[in-house]
């Protein structure tokens, strides 16, 4: 994909800019300047969260699936996490967890081994199966994702990272 031409174009009006200036006439008591970035990170995220969606779905994948699949895949070769792990890396419950890697396994996505030196232990490991799925859903996500960013200067997709670093680092410290 040829880059996108380094030039910053005069800015339109946009949904958040009507909302904001809406809030400051009706309450300008109040310093509404988070709403500039907040709203259209929220705004981003829906769009975000549809083309994802929409990315996965043409790979016959849920979003959680890929979630799944794709810790697994960053795992590297043999391509096994033990179920705690990617509790951590996904972020859902121990229940939950057992529920997907079910599901998934069902699928022929995944399958589940004994861990070596613990009897009760299991390993989930991706499949050759999974292990397609998941590369080819993984490089369609970076087209779509790369192309929501075009109009966006490498210098600028470089600082607009660091920012949102920045805003989410704290989150993750916790």
């Amino acid at each position: 994909m040829p880059a996108a031409p380094d030039v910053h174009l005069p800015r339109g009006e946009d949904e958040v800019d009507r909302i904001v200036a809406a809030w400051h006439r009706e309450r300008p008591d109040l310093d509404i300047e988070p709403l500039t970035v907040f709203s259209r990170v929220t705004r981003l995220a829906r769009h975000l969260d549809l083309a994802r969606r929409g990315s996965f779905a043409r790979h016959d994948l849920e979003p959680w699936e890929f979630d799944v699949l794709s810790a697994l895949r960053r795992s590297g070769a043999p391509y096994r996490l033990s179920p705690g792990v990617l509790l951590t890396q996904t972020l859902v419950t121990s229940g939950t967890m057992t529920n997907r890697i079910d599901r998934l396994a069902e699928h022929g996505l995944v399958q589940r081994l004994p861990a070596p030196g613990d009897r009760r232990g299991v390993l989930v490991q991706l499949t050759d199966r999974g292990l397609a799925q998941v590369d080819a859903a993984m490089a369609e996500l970076l087209d779509v994702e790369r192309a929501l960013l075009a109009d966006l200067s490498a210098e600028d997709r470089t600082r607009l990272a660091q920012l949102l670093h920045d805003v989410v680092a704290p989150f993750d410290a916790l």
